[in-house]
Formats: structure tokens, C-alpha cells, sequence
């Protein structure tokens, strides 16, 4: 770490997304616009072409960053899951594309006239399956031999060479670096699908593991809670004495299953300031927002207490799910920093909702008592189109837990008084010590 501020840009696909666009539809547009646009304002160029080549050109912009546009939104397509462009787009763009390729050519620009259906080609192509794109861009490159080549040997201009060979390669050259980026493109979202759904099957697992460890502990004691409580109501008449010992029993079997459970779930449900600000930085940049980390070196190596990191780290983890789910953000930033004795957290997004459904649970109102029977105090609010979480805990030991295993160390909620019973107060170790 450094001596000033940390800022950590996580631009997830976003940075890419953009690059991709202004290469494939931007340099069609800018193409299309330079070359034909050039052609058309020329003015040895007679006024009957000129008119509809202007008309026809500024059609066929809109058409091809209109369909490349889509293409980027659009699933990668595979062998598996075809893909198709839309009708109506295509018709217009290779209607477009016919009048601003026949124009040139009539005029005998060899160099100009394949620069439309080119494009068209590649735009075609990027919405094809792979062996299908292949077969349409080698035979538009053997077509595009033929009319430049029958027009100059018709005229016997002695461009025949050129007129023949320049198309081709014009139409495997546009192909090429169009479909590059795209290609490019589709594989990293192929890898960021491939990584959301390994975080998804990391957080299944997990809940499978605590789902597991659950049912074994109330399953067992649950289990032998029944027998014996089978076997006290058959005691109750012949052997009273014994029938309260069982009783007894079953009230320290009770007690062990709710010490058992809680166990599992404080080490479930244990967190802190440090993991939830690295989780925040992977999710937000999985989900394309631009996320922005400040934190400042003397609160990473302030000797925080534990039951503040967790809870400040409670705060971190819901302030980045209302993000992911109450928002359609672009950007967010993360500010954390130790100042006047007090450890404070903001978290402000953009894109926010006006009426924001996490307002309507009880997720940061839930948070905001934890933090201020803490010492500290949880607030939030809109400021525009942002949403703002600010977080204060002290430094002090006011922050600190009241003891080891309390409740507000581990992050339980308390036990209410009707548990608090001299036997589970004094019973032996809850997970090693109940029965099994």
C-alpha cells in the first residue's frame, strides 16, 4: 500500500463493451461516412448519382450501427444456439448497400463501389454460426471478383486486375476486422458467464454445507428429544422419578441443540469490513459497474474491534446487494477512513430507484439498531439519481464485545430469556459434549 489514498477501478466488461463498440459499429460508421461521404460531395460526380447516394448512405449508417449495436447485446452465437439478425434491418441495409454499391460502378470507381456490400457481408456473417459464417464470407469474396472484373473488361479500361482483386480482398479484410473484436468480445463474456456461475455454485455449496451441518445437529437432537420424551410419558405412571429424569434430560438435550445451532450459525453467518470490501469489488465488477475503492491506510491497519469489522462488514454486504438489486448503476464508490475516533463507511451509487424496495425491508433498518446499540449509527439517502449508505462505528472500546462468545461478537441474535436456564448455563461444550 501506498502512503496516499488506494483507488481500485473495477470496470468489469464495461471498458470492453465500449472499446468493442466504438471498433466494429464506430468504424462503420466513421467508414462509411469518410469514404462514401467523400464520393458523394465530390463534385465531378453527376447530380443524378450523387442524390441518391446521399439518401442511401445516410440509411445505411444508421442501419449497420444499429445492427452491430444489437449483435453486441446479444448471446454469443455458437454451434448450439443459433442466431439471426433482424429482418427488417437487414432488408434495409443491403437495400441501401445495392444502391451505394451500383452507383459507383456505373461510375467505374472499382475501389468504392464493394465498400458498402462488404460491410453488409460482415454484418451478416457476425450473426451467423460459425461453419455458415465461414461458407457466406468465401463466397462473397468469389462474387465480388465478378462485377468490378465484367464492367472493366466491358469497357476494356485495362483495370481488369484491379477492378477484379480489390473487392475480394475488400470483403475478407472488412470480415476480418470485424469479426476480430467480436470474437473477442464474445469470449469475455463467455468467461465472466463462466465466473458468475462459479461464484453461484461456490454460494449453493455453501448453503448445501450449512443446509447439511444443520440438519445433522436438530436432526439428532430432535431425534432423541422424541425418544425420551416418548419414553417420560410412559414413565409419568409407573416410575415418577424416573420419568423427571428423563425430563430433566431432555431439557439439557434442548439446551445442547440450541447451543449446537447457534454455533453453526455464528460460523456461518461471521464476516468482516476487509472480505466483504474485496467481495464487493469482484461482484460490482462482474456486474459491469465501474466500482471505486478509497481506503485509507490508517483505517486498514487500525487495530479495529472484531464485532465492528463484522458489523461495518454487514453494512458493506447489504449496501452492495441494494446496489446489485435496487439499482441500475454504472458506477459506485466505497470511502472508508478512521477519523475523529470513529470508523466510517459510505457507499454511493448511481442509477438508483426513486422509490427503492430495500427502504421496504429490513435490511438496513435491521442494521442501523445493531450499529447503534454499538455506539454508532447507520443513515441513508437520496442525493439525485444517487443513493448514499453512511456507516460510523467508534474506535473505541465502546465497539467492542462484551465477552468472547457473546451474541453481539458473533454476529447470533440474542437468546431469549426462556432458554437462559441454569443447565444450558452451565452445560459442557455444546457441539463436542451433546450426546450422539
Amino acid at each position: 500500500m501506498g502512503d496516499g489514498e488506494i483507488e481500485r477501478e473495477a470496470a468489469g466488461l464495461t471498458g470492453l463493451r465500449r472499446y468493442t463498440w466504438w471498433t466494429v459499429p464506430g468504424m462503420a460508421a466513421c467508414v462509411l461516412a469518410f469514404f462514401v461521404g467523400e464520393w458523394v460531395l465530390d463534385g465531378d460526380v453527376p447530380l443524378w448519382a450523387r442524390a441518391p447516394a446521399a439518401a442511401a448512405l445516410v440509411v445505411e449508417v444508421w442501419a449497420s450501427v444499429a445492427l452491430l449495436s444489437r449483435r453486441l447485446v446479444l448471446l454469443p452465437v455458437t454451434d448450439a444456439r443459433p442466431g439471426g439478425p433482424p429482418v427488417g434491418l437487414l432488408t434495409t441495409a443491403v437495400g441501401a448497400g445495392v444502391v451505394l454499391a451500383a452507383l459507383p460502378l456505373a461510375l467505374r470507381n472499382y475501389g468504392l463501389w464493394a465498400v458498402t456490400p462488404a460491410l453488409v457481408v460482415a454484418i451478416v456473417a457476425t450473426y451467423l454460426q460459425p461453419r455458415r459464417r465461414r461458407l457466406l464470407i468465401g463466397v462473397a469474396v468469389v462474387l465480388a471478383l465478378l462485377p468490378g472484373g465484367v464492367v472493366s473488361l466491358a469497357e476494356g479500361d485495362g483495370e481488369s486486375a484491379y477492378a477484379a482483386l480489390f473487392p475480394a480482398g475488400l470483403v475478407a479484410f472488412t470480415a476480418w476486422v470485424t469479426l476480430g473484436p467480436l470474437w473477442a468480445w464474445d469470449t469475455a463474456r463467455r468467461l465472466d458467464e463462466a465466473r458468475r456461475l462459479e461464484a453461484e455454485l461456490a454460494v449453493r455449496e455453501e448453503r448445501l454445507r450449512f443446509a447439511a451441518d444443520l440438519h445433522d445437529i436438530q436432526g439428532h437432537h430432535l431425534q432423541v428429544i422424541a425418544l425420551k420424551s416418548e419414553l417420560a410419558q410412559r414413565l409419568v405412571e409407573r416410575d415418577p422419578a424416573r420419568a423427571a429424569a428423563e425430563m430433566k434430560e431432555i431439557r439439557q438435550l434442548s439446551a445442547d441443540a440450541l447451543s449446537d445451532t447457534r454455533a453453526v450459525v455464528r460460523g456461518y453467518r461471521r464476516t468482516t469490513l476487509d472480505d466483504e470490501i474485496g467481495n464487493a469489488t469482484r461482484v460490482l465488477a462482474a456486474a459491469g459497474i465501474d466500482a471505486r475503492m478509497t481506503l485509507d491506510p490508517d483505517a486498514v491497519a487500525a487495530d479495529l474491534a472484531d464485532s465492528a469489522r463484522h458489523l461495518l462488514g454487514l453494512v458493506m454486504r447489504e449496501a452492495t446487494t441494494n446496489v446489485l438489486r435496487h439499482s441500475r448503476a454504472g458506477r459506485a464508490e466505497v470511502d472508508y477512513r478512521i477519523a475523529d475516533g470513529h470508523a466510517r463507511l459510505r457507499v454511493r451509487n448511481d442509477g438508483a430507484e426513486e422509490h427503492p424496495a430495500a427502504l421496504d425491508g429490513t435490511g438496513l433498518r435491521g442494521l442501523a439498531e445493531r450499529l447503534e446499540a454499538a455506539g454508532g449509527e447507520l443513515n441513508w439517502r437520496h442525493d439525485g439519481d444517487r443513493f448514499v449508505v453512511e456507516a460510523e462505528l467508534p474506535t473505541c472500546a465502546s465497539g467492542a464485545p462484551r465477552s468472547p462468545g457473546s451474541p453481539e461478537a458473533s454476529g447470533a441474535p440474542e437468546p431469549s430469556a426462556s432458554h437462559d436456564s441454569p443447565e444450558a448455563a452451565h452445560s459442557p461444550n455444546p457441539v463436542d459434549g451433546a450426546p450422539r
